[in-house]
């Protein structure tokens, strides 16, 4: 009987997992408003349906968040590739556009990623249980589920360099269609976010060379067929500055504090070299040696730890700031690290496996997760939309310091302020200022400045709203994330111009 289910694990364990997955993704899924970079995402994706292509500006509301550095002429989005933006467009052109609807197509990526999580791990792994132990642990991580539902390119990022990374190992194995959909799925990582593909170009480049050479032609070639049919886009790119707007670099260190503070506590804990420690011991006294003798285990170990040290490389050097966003495609190899470790200690002995789960089950975030998919949450753009909607006119300006995008996205009001730089002379007839509590940037300070030197709040009535004035609506990273509505901080105002 233990055979049978064995052999038949991925038509018994895998559907137990998907569903579980699906029901903690979806759950809850349009509650929470969307927040500024979410807003961003979906405000972008909904001129292709006017307009065809994605543009920072609608002919009403501007949608930079670096002072306009996003889009080049014409108001063309440069900050960004294109396809998480064409993805949302089409869901919205069936579906319509809501909330629910602006994550959900993130959702299914996220998904994905659950179950093609079990068939990479089993590529790598074949005959044990490693892959069912990734597939369960990846659709109950909380930072992945928070990450998943967020209305941003973040979980087609994890999917295809997953599946990059699966055709890699397929393509090593001289599978059938393998080179084909490396290209593929390179191609649509790029497309999801071009940052990446230096990261995954730059493992599988390591990876070949060390462990199969017999293979690097192939490699090349396909790395090079990707690199020659987007080059249009590479070009086009480049002329992108990513740092023009956020000037001071951040260092190698920089990152190495995001693994401190979300990585090796929300995702792969620092407790893990403990319980690797004990296996490496116990394997010891068991068969005289300290590791696996088995180069194929370390060909597939090596293959997961270069793309997380090239992630965490690559975004040092390239991104605008170090945060745990950035490090989404290693989430899904880190938890496939955490199911080889969990597969070892099994062999050393079941309890040992079972204390390991038990203690990344009891240190998780699962029980605020299941609070949050359960009740309902209030953030500050919720309430001030809500005002706004109920109180206001289509045609009515609002001056707002931060969380412009998210009215944007829920009001037809003309919204100035915020983060994109834009002129705010406007903001002298403003019917509407929100001066929020909190400052992020240099931008959203200017604009604080400037409604403080040139509105006169005694011509305004303020309105305290029942909603915390929190620093914003919700944030994608573990360290940052709420799951309850926050009760313990002043109230948001919203200042209306007296007649």
């Amino acid at each position: 009987m233990s055979g049978w289910i064995k052999s038949n694990s991925k038509y018994i364990v895998l559907p137990v997992i998907a569903c579980g997955s699906l029901c903690l993704l979806l759950a809850n899924l349009g509650n929470q408003f969307l927040w500024q970079d979410e807003a961003q995402t979906a405000l972008v994706s909904k001129t292709i349906l006017t307009e065809g292509v994605p543009r920072g500006y609608d002919g009403k509301n501007f949608f930079s968040q670096e002072g306009g550095a996003e889009y080049g002429d014409n108001y063309i989005w440069r900050w960004h590739t294109w396809l998480p933006f064409y993805v949302l467009a089409g869901f919205y052109k069936i579906f319509g556009v809501t909330t629910f609807v602006s994550r959900f197509p993130f959702v299914l990526f996220g998904f994905g990623t659950v179950l093609l999580t079990y068939f990479f791990a089993g590529a790598l792994w074949p005959g044990t249980h490693i892959p069912a132990i990734a597939a369960a642990l990846l659709a109950v991580s909380v930072p992945f589920l928070i990450l998943c539902r967020q209305c941003r390119y973040y979980s087609m990022a994890v999917f295809f360099s997953v599946l990059a990374l699966y055709a890699y190992v397929a393509l090593l194995d001289r599978k059938r269609w393998s080179a084909m959909m490396f290209f593929v799925a390179s191609t649509l990582l790029f497309h999801t976010q071009h940052f990446y593909i230096a990261v995954l170009f730059a493992t599988v480049l390591l990876h070949a060379i060390l462990f199969g050479r017999h293979r690097l032609k192939v490699v090349l070639v396909v790395i090079a067929a990707t690199i020659l049919v987007n080059g249009p886009w590479l070009v086009w790119l480049a002329g992108m500055h990513y740092k023009v707007k956020m000037p001071n670099p951040f260092a190698l260190v920089a990152f190495i504090k995001v693994f401190s503070k979300d990585i090796l506590r929300y995702v792969f804990p620092f407790w893990l070299p403990g319980i690797v420690l004990v296996v490496v011991v116990a394997r010891r006294a068991k068969t005289g040696h300290f590791f696996i003798q088995a180069p194929l285990f370390w060909r597939n170990v090596s293959l997961l730890v270069f793309f997380v040290i090239f992630n965490v490389v690559s975004m040092s050097l390239t991104a605008p700031a170090p945060y745990f966003r950035y490090m989404a495609p290693s989430v899904a190899l880190l938890i496939i690290l955490i199911a080889v470790i969990i597969n070892d200690a099994a062999r050393v002995h079941v309890l040992l496996a079972v204390l390991t789960v038990a203690l990344l089950v009891g240190t998780s975030q699962i029980r605020d997760y299941f609070y949050e998919i359960t009740h309902d949450f209030n953030g500050p753009c919720e309430g001030i939309v809500r005002y706004l909607n109920e109180h206001g006119d289509d045609d009515d300006v609002v001056a707002i310091t931060y969380g412009d995008m998210v009215l944007k996205f829920y009001t037809n009001m003309r919204i100035i302020g915020g983060l994109t730089g834009e002129d705010m002379e406007p903001a002298k007839n403003a019917r509407w200022v929100i001066i929020r509590k909190y400052v992020h940037l240099n931008f959203d300070a200017k604009v604080k400045a400037y409604l403080a030197n040139n509105i006169e709040l005694s011509k305004y009535r303020g309105i305290m709203l029942d909603y915390p004035d929190t620093p914003w609506e919700n944030r994608e990273s573990p360290n940052g994330h709420r799951f309850r509505t926050v009760t313990d901080e002043d109230k948001v105002v919203i200042y209306e111009r007296l007649n």
